[in-house]
């Protein structure tokens, strides 16, 4: 069984595993609070457009992702905020106009082939030593930064309007907060891909939710059943030549399926 790690590429799969099963569940909590799990797939295709971009003029993929999604979760916010488009409208028009983009650079670059597949679905393979230390350097950043806003991020989420009345910065609070959800889906992408980060930020923190525990119990749990998803996931996939994104979140959504008859039996 430990051959496994006898290939640098698994190794290097299991670090980059780890470190996005730490953080992706650490900001999906607060979107699943906020009623923003949308916001992750919109996101998601709009990293998909950085990528795409990258692959026509030879960039770094996960650099061009990031700065690509920052940029476009402040436009959101900004939209949303400004109230030129309500509600999950603003999501609509980021994530169809990011599409139509993406699908125009492909075409563009003549380079849709499995290197570009391997970053929709995610695939371990891919993860280069590069992709490590900005994955990690990025995950530190995410961490710090929840750690630093705990409680305003906490209030806020609950209570928004209590927390402009208390006198928390909310519009800066939700503008560093998405991102933090915006770097999170980037860091993300090589392990579970573009069309599937959503799933492996939300899916953990709902089973946790499962269980009725307290805030900082439920972010124990959901970190709990998101590595051991990303860690089994890696290793199935690997022995049975499945796609490694789609096990990852097929097991979480085992866990999910389970803690919801847990719940309801118990």
């Amino acid at each position: 069984m430990f051959e496994i790690f006898q290939y640098g590429f698994i190794v290097r799969g299991l670090e980059a595993g780890i470190i996005v099963g730490l953080i992706a569940p650490l900001v999906g909590i607060f979107l699943v609070l906020r009623g923003y799990s949308l916001i992750t797939d919109t996101l998601a295709h709009v990293s998909l457009a950085g990528i795409a971009l990258a692959f026509l003029f030879g960039w770094s993929p996960i650099i061009t992702a990031l700065l690509v999604t920052v940029a476009s979760s402040v436009g959101i916010d900004r939209l949303r905020t400004a109230k030129h488009a309500f509600g999950e409208s603003a999501l609509a028009l980021f994530l169809s106009g990011s599409l139509a983009l993406a699908t125009i650079l492909i075409s563009l670059s003549h380079r849709f082939n499995t290197s570009l597949l391997n970053y929709l679905f995610g695939s371990i393979v891919t993860v280069t030593n590069e992709d490590i230390y900005t994955m990690l350097a990025l995950g530190v950043v995410v961490f710090l930064a929840v750690l630093f806003l705990y409680k305003e991020l906490v209030f806020v989420s609950f209570d928004e309007s209590a927390a402009q009345v208390a006198g928390i910065p909310v519009r800066f609070v939700n503008t560093l907060f998405i991102i933090l959800a915006a770097t999170t889906v980037s860091l993300s992408i090589p392990v579970v891909g573009v069309l599937l980060i959503g799933a492996l930020m939300i899916i953990p923190v709902l089973g946790a939710l499962q269980l009725k525990l307290g805030f900082l119990q439920t972010i124990l749990v959901a970190e709990s059943i998101s590595l051991a998803s990303v860690i089994s996931g890696i290793f199935i996939s690997y022995y049975l030549n499945l796609a490694t994104g789609g096990t990852i979140v097929l097991i979480t959504l085992v866990i999910f399926s389970g803690l919801v008859l847990l719940k309801r039996f118990f």
